[in-house]
């Protein structure tokens, strides 16, 4: 049990992060802070609609989740797979890697992605990808 330790208070904080978005839902005003990039630009970031999905993902609702933020979606799932991973790695006494060895190319691929999803989300091609 010591070695799930990390894994499980890792879980336990995540766990509560969503338990606080299922009940204090984002889609009523004056909850949580505005997103300040919509605020002062009012285009929307790759995170606008983050707040949105997470509820949808605890209510169980899978589609309005992809409509909030499709990028949060995958990323909530490579969280939960990466978070299975790690577990399973700790049962069964191994010191925890990630599965994929990151280099440079893989953070640049990243940053273009989420900045071709603010892009898109923002122009009348990618009205689908607004929350």
């Amino acid at each position: 049990m010591p070695r799930l330790a990390v894994p499980l208070g890792s879980l336990a904080a995540v766990g509560a992060a969503f338990a606080v978005v299922a009940v204090v839902d984002p889609n009523e005003p004056g909850h949580y802070p505005a997103c300040p990039f919509l605020t002062v630009a009012g285009l929307y970031c790759p995170g606008c609609g983050g707040l949105r999905s997470a509820h949808a993902v605890t209510q169980g609702d899978l589609g309005t989740a992809l409509g909030a933020n499709v990028l949060a979606v995958l990323l909530f799932a490579g969280f939960a797979l990466g978070w299975l991973h790690w577990a399973v790695g700790a049962v069964r006494g191994r010191r925890y890697s990630f599965p994929v060895r990151l280099r440079a190319w893989h953070w640049w691929a990243l940053g273009a992605l989420a900045v071709a999803f603010t892009v898109v989300r923002n122009t009348p091609l990618g009205v689908g990808l607004a929350p």
